[in-house]
């Protein structure tokens, strides 16, 4: 069993930036691939970023691609998303997600409960 907790979102205004942190623990949780993604009102959740097990490969989602950065801190069991130039339309919940991959294939194992980030105009 995995636990992911998110934090860091809030209220910023467009071309600002916010950094979201997820905090993992339980089983193997350091060598597992871990991502981001997002759910705007009435819409699907679409994916945003992932990493794999030691940070070396990362993805990205069109939308997000060179104004988003993820990362991770396996000694913090911690993965962070560092997002820059922020959009209205990056409004929504990020949820941080768990593999029980080492490597990123797209399947998500373990969700966390979500962050609001709001982005005005």
């Amino acid at each position: 069993q995995v636990q992911l907790v998110e934090s860091g979102g809030g209220l910023v205004q467009a071309g600002g930036s916010l950094r979201l942190s997820c905090v993992a623990s339980g089983r193997s949780s350091s060598s597992r691939a871990m991502g981001w993604f997002r759910q705007a009102p009435g819409k699907d959740r679409d994916f945003v970023a992932a990493i794999n097990w030691n940070g070396y490969i990362t993805h990205y989602g069109d939308s997000v691609k060179g104004r988003f950065t993820i990362s991770r801190s396996n000694a913090l069991n911690t993965v962070y998303l560092q997002m820059n130039s922020l959009k209205p339309e990056d409004t929504a919940v990020y949820y941080c997600a768990a593999s029980s991959s080492s490597n990123w294939v797209g399947r998500v194992d373990y969700w966390g409960q979500g962050t609001q980030v709001t982005v005005s105009s």
